[in-house]
């Protein structure tokens, strides 16, 4: 539960003023969207990554919308550099000093396989052997000194790792998060040693037990952040040439953002600032219309990415794990992946089964309907080839192809199958919704809610082409289709919060907790979380406040997130608390065993003024009745071969209802409603669609 606390010393009223551009780097195309509170302008721009630098793509995005750099109040900028460095393992050389005896501990890890069943897969840690060395010194987990620590020693690693090259250093001793006065001494030696700013201290990051994910965390944080610097401070410079001298703002995995200044020393965070900020979007949009609890579908051309949203707030977690024995416990949106995506490659496997994905054709050469030389059956040609995707954008690569040439492929694949073309697209759909409707029951079934309870956010370029019979699949209610699906990351730079999570551990049984030491951890929290937004000089329009604890039964591993209505709860409420938490989840009561208070958890908000949505579609270009806004009809599979009508979406007057089957087509994406769905567009230029019943 959100306790909203007042205005903040910088608050001003509710509309946000000023011009400001969300920019977004995906892995295929950067998104820009422009707005201009004072005259209601947008502007939206799509240009190519340049992955090799993506500040070319930025500036790019800005000469495509005709933006001047100058004139802008504020950027907001969603970067992938630390994410794909971290999944390519394009790292910077890092070293690590640890208590003597534990180098090790990023390597050792859990008791947990690559592959659940068979000794397969393979683990290299992100710092190697060579690179991690001890010094004497001891912490015990109650925060008392054991052994001391031997300056001289550290001071002969440190400058051993300088010698061998690295650029980064971790700092990272047992125990700190009870006690960091050794990490703290460590960091002063290290400052007059190390070459460079590059060093992070385990228990800065994060103050919670587990040397195991600290130090992952930790060892990710310095060996991208040589990489997050130097880019930041290159686009920086490149707009200041342009005459923006404001502050650069940056997304964060946990769906806020942090000035490009200080981003660099929790590098961590910008882990994963795509998929968030596309589900800060969908929050912020879901608000506005009256919708707060969604489950988000962003179905892009490799993957698709799903997270849940309860009462407009989504789900934060500090236990991610974005690939096996790489655990980053700083908080960050709780999105889960598939292998689904418009070029995922179908396929019979060896047992005589369709699978669709996870390989994928990718952008080069594509699916086949990209006309650069797929040859290969995709999701995106199963579309095309049942009318879904108009046929006309066939020819758009260099040369080429005709549904002919996609009907083969699926002739092919479909005689394995004892299938036509045409219905071993539609099973090929079929397949293709059932996994993504798996992603989103991860989301929600797994966490104990029900899908059934919430709305479905369709958004990316190929979201709103499925979402609707993933909503059917999973007896979903509605689906909600924001104005532009295919920029919604770069929309939710702008709309996204200022957001700062903090995490300390108390680690007691609950009946033996100072439950005044509790309150003072959540006090300074608070303190700590106002002090960051000041620093970030951005107008916020209020702060909010929500508290939780992290709690497990003695002996149980994993732990369970508590909301609390504020910072001073009982003993008696915060075990009661805990048990309703777990029968939710669980449905069993374990009365006979205590429970333990693991971490205290707070997050400070400075939420951003509005924004006007509707401005996203231009008022000017709607017709008076749907009618006109129809731009002819085709044919598309669905059970079978319907006639259906086609209409541009910003050609929709206002208040315009749709009835399918019907195609809604538009600059970013194309929405299918399938017979029984009705469509009704509300004031922001949402589409919200009522799924028809199960034929």
């Amino acid at each position: 539960m959100l306790d909203k606390t007042g205005k903040a010393p910088h608050m001003t009223d509710s509309t946000l003023t000023g011009t400001f551009a969300g920019i977004d780097v995906g892995g295929t195309f950067t998104d820009l969207v422009y707005y201009d509170s004072k005259t209601g302008t947008v502007k939206l721009a799509k240009v190519p990554t340049t992955m090799d630098n993506q500040s070319h793509g930025v500036l790019s995005a800005l000469d495509a919308a005709d933006v001047d750099a100058g004139a802008l109040d504020l950027i907001v900028h969603g970067t992938t550099t630390t994410t794909n460095a971290v999944l390519e393992r394009h790292l910077c050389k890092t070293g690590l000093v640890t208590t003597m005896g534990f180098r090790d501990v990023l390597e050792l890890g859990r008791r947990t396989r690559p592959h659940a069943y068979g000794m397969t897969g393979q683990f290299r840690p992100l710092i190697p052997r060579d690179l991690r060395l001890e010094v004497p010194e001891r912490m015990l987990a109650e925060g008392a000194v054991h052994v001391p620590l031997d300056e001289d020693a550290l001071r002969a690693a440190l400058t051993e790792l300088v010698a061998k090259g690295c650029e980064a250093l971790v700092i990272h001793f047992l125990h700190s998060y009870a006690n960091p006065a050794h990490e703290r001494r460590a960091g002063q030696i290290a400052a007059e040693v190390w070459p460079n700013g590059n060093i992070t201290m385990g228990h800065a990051l994060i103050s919670e037990s587990r040397e195991y994910e600290r130090g992952v965390t930790a060892a990710v944080n310095a060996s991208v952040q040589p990489l997050l610097r130097a880019y930041v401070e290159r686009l920086a410079d490149k707009l200041s040439e342009r005459g923006y001298d404001r502050d650069l703002l940056v997304m964060t995995g946990n769906g806020g953002m942090v000035s490009a200044r200080v981003v660099a020393d929790e590098a961590a965070k910008t882990v994963m600032s795509g998929p968030a900020s596309g589900v800060m979007a969908a929050a912020y949009t879901g608000r506005r219309a009256g919708i707060p609890d969604l489950l988000t579908y962003d179905m892009g051309g490799t993957s698709t990415d799903v997270a849940m949203i309860r009462g407009a707030d989504p789900a934060v977690s500090h236990e991610i794990e974005i690939e096996y024995a790489m655990p980053i416990h700083v908080p960050m949106v709780d999105v889960r992946t598939v292998g689904a995506g418009g070029g995922s490659i179908a396929r019979v496997d060896a047992a005589g089964l369709l699978q669709v994905g996870p390989d994928s054709a990718g952008s080069t050469p594509g699916p086949i309907c990209y006309g650069k030389g797929g040859t290969v059956p995709t999701i995106s040609d199963a579309n095309m080839l049942l009318g879904r995707l108009d046929p006309d954008r066939l020819n758009t690569g260099a040369g080429g192809v005709s549904l002919d040439t996609i009907r083969a492929a699926f002739a092919a694949l479909g005689a394995r199958l004892e299938l036509g073309a045409d219905a071993a697209a539609a099973a090929v759909l079929r397949v293709a919704t059932a996994k993504m409707a798996d992603a989103v029951r991860m989301v929600s079934i797994s966490l104990g809610e029900d899908p059934r309870d919430f709305a479905l956010f369709a958004f990316g370029g190929a979201g709103p082409l499925h979402a609707c019979a993933i909503a059917r699949e999973l007896g979903v209610p509605r689906v909600l289709v924001p104005a532009r699906p295919g920029i919604t990351n770069a929309l939710g730079c702008i709309v996204a919060d200022l957001r700062h999570d903090f995490v300390a551990t108390v680690n007691r049984p609950l009946d033996v907790c100072d439950m005044a030491e509790i309150q003072a951890l959540f006090d300074q929290q608070v303190s700590d979380g106002r002090a960051a937004i000041a620093r970030e000089r951005v107008e916020i329009a209020e702060e909010r406040i929500s508290y939780a604890v992290e709690m497990q039964f003695i002996g149980q591993t994993h732990l369970l997130r508590v909301p609390l209505p504020d910072a001073a709860p009982s003993r008696k409420t915060l075990q009661a608390l805990f048990e309703e938490a777990y029968f939710k989840r669980f449905q069993v009561r374990l009365p006979e065993i205590r429970p333990a208070l693991v971490n205290v958890v707070t997050s400070v908000i400075g939420r951003r003024p509005e924004i006007d949505l509707a401005a996203l579609i231009d008022a000017s270009g709607r017709k008076e009745t749907v009618t006109e806004a129809r731009t002819g009809t085709r044919r598309v599979f669905f059970e079978g071969w319907t006639e259906t009508a086609v209409y541009w979406r910003d050609h929709l007057p206002a208040d315009a209802t749709l009835q399918g089957p019907a195609i809604v087509e538009q600059m970013d994406c194309t929405l299918v409603l399938e017979p029984g769905d009705r469509a009704v567009q509300d004031a922001d230029g949402n589409l919200i669609v009522t799924v028809g019943a199960l034929s």
